[in-house]
């Protein structure tokens, strides 16, 4: 029996046929790399280009965050849930932060499971 993160493809774990689904699987995370304590900043989860159908679409994604220091981690920060077809696999959280650490993206495609991205940001005091 796997663990549940051993389910979850990133471009480091792909193999066998994963390998051709790592760009328009992998969730993009852009945000600043740096921020300042406490004041908010944007930012943007997409995953594409992807298949927008019924039968194969991108159904939801959620951002996490692990803070540097936390006795426990991630920290869910949100969740989005697109419907195929009418909705592109795209959201704009705002997020502000006290303490740096890590953002992760986990996105589900119905046809090709979990996918996660990942990128590191420093807080400024």
């Amino acid at each position: 029996m796997k663990r549940f993160g051993d389910l979850i493809y990133t471009p480091e774990t792909a193999s066998g046929e994963a390998i051709t689904k790592v760009e328009s699987h992998t969730p993009k995370i852009e945000a600043p790399d740096k921020v300042k304590a406490g004041e908010p900043f944007k930012v943007k989860v997409s995953v594409g280009p992807h298949p927008n159908k019924v039968e194969h679409s991108i159904r939801w994604v959620e951002l996490y965050f692990e803070e540097e220091g936390r006795a426990f981690n991630p920290v869910l920060l949100g969740r989005a849930y697109w419907t195929p077809v009418y909705v592109e696999p795209q959201v704009e959280f705002t997020v502000k932060l006290e303490k740096s650490g890590v953002l992760y993206a986990i996105i589900y495609c119905n046809l090709h499971g979990l996918w996660e991205a990942r990128k590191e940001i420093k807080v400024e005091k």
